[in-house]
């Protein structure tokens, strides 16, 4: 690529900079050579890294000092063998050699089956609505007999630090939803919001979207989970990056205005790079797949607190395997 940088280009070098990226992660996220991103930088008297890791000129953080306690008595232990952080959880039925706990619900299975919903949805609607006693795993199991085993695709890790990354999407096939104007019933958008590290999502459902509306959405998003991230990974969608390119797209001036001034840097995935996103597209799938596959809604009031209700019963209380 040249070395003349556009503007959105070099505030994003910029910005990325005075996080403290290396020339090497810097390059790897925009594309842009080491050696170029070194000369703006220096011009811009943003201190660089040095190749051991510690950059030149850099403030020195403030030095953290573990808590003290005042109490004079003996430190308590971390953790204690009466105390457990497991959420509550029913204890399984003792299973039978020759039926399945599931078999009294075979009919309510088999009909959610068919409307397209997974063994997860399944069996979160059976313990929501039915009182159903047993864990996931037995619905797992029926499910996988009823219809037989699939495969799981592998899927590449990318690991962030705490409150360093978001990653952002839109759902083309949200809930279908009735109209009041019209009394018919409309496909809505699902916007999602994924946090890197921990997968915390936030997921909001639209009519339709707009510049004005993706960069509304986003606030919603910062509202809800009471802060922002550094960096925002998004997809090539014209509410976000007005020109796609594979080494300087330019970002749509209302969005990249609304980020700066939450102090967040945008980084649009390369031409044919979606996996780049990957954590937010497995949350949009979640939800389309999950909750909302195969159910309808009268309003779209209706449907967002159905969705919140879920979010906080359900994904809200999930540990990822990863994080």
């Amino acid at each position: 690529m040249s070395n003349v940088l556009g503007d959105d280009k070099q505030q994003q070098v910029f910005a990325l900079g005075r996080l403290g990226w290396s020339l090497r992660r810097i390059e790897q996220a925009t594309g842009v050579r080491r050696e170029t991103a070194s000369a703006y930088l220096k011009a811009a008297g943003i201190p660089v890294r040095d190749r051991g890791g510690r950059p030149r000129q850099w403030p020195p953080k403030p030095a953290t000092t573990p808590a003290v306690s005042t109490d004079s008595g003996p430190s308590n232990p971390a953790t204690r063998k009466e105390v457990s952080t497991d959420l509550a959880r029913t204890p399984s039925p003792g299973r039978s050699p020759t039926a399945s706990v599931c078999e009294p619900y075979r009919e309510i299975i088999a009909e959610a089956l068919a409307r397209g919903r997974n063994a997860v949805a399944i069996w979160q609607d059976l313990v929501d609505d039915h009182g159903f006693p047993a864990r996931y795993a037995s619905v797992r199991r029926f499910v996988a007999h009823l219809r037989g085993r699939q495969p799981v695709a592998a899927r590449v890790v990318i690991r962030t630090a705490p409150g360093e990354e978001g990653q952002v999407d839109y759902g083309a096939d949200g809930p279908m939803v009735r109209d009041g104007t019209t009394g018919t019933y409309r496909r809505t958008r699902l916007f999602v919001f994924t946090l890197g590290c921990s997968r915390k999502s936030v997921r909001l459902l639209v009519w339709k979207s707009s510049a004005q509306v993706w960069a509304e959405l986003h606030e919603r998003a910062f509202r809800r989970l009471g802060g922002t991230v550094r960096v925002i990974v998004l997809d090539n969608l014209k509410e976000g990056v007005l020109t796609p390119d594979i080494y300087d797209p330019a970002l749509n001036p209302l969005y990249r205005d609304v980020l700066a001034h939450y102090g967040v840097v945008a980084l649009p995935c390369r031409v044919a790079d979606p996996d780049r996103k990957g954590k937010v597209e497995a949350g949009v799938g979640h939800a389309q797949r999950t909750p909302l596959k195969g159910l309808r809604f009268d309003s779209l009031e209706e449907a967002q607190a159905y969705l919140d209700r879920w979010e906080t019963r359900w994904a809200d209380t999930r540990i990822h395997g990863t994080t």
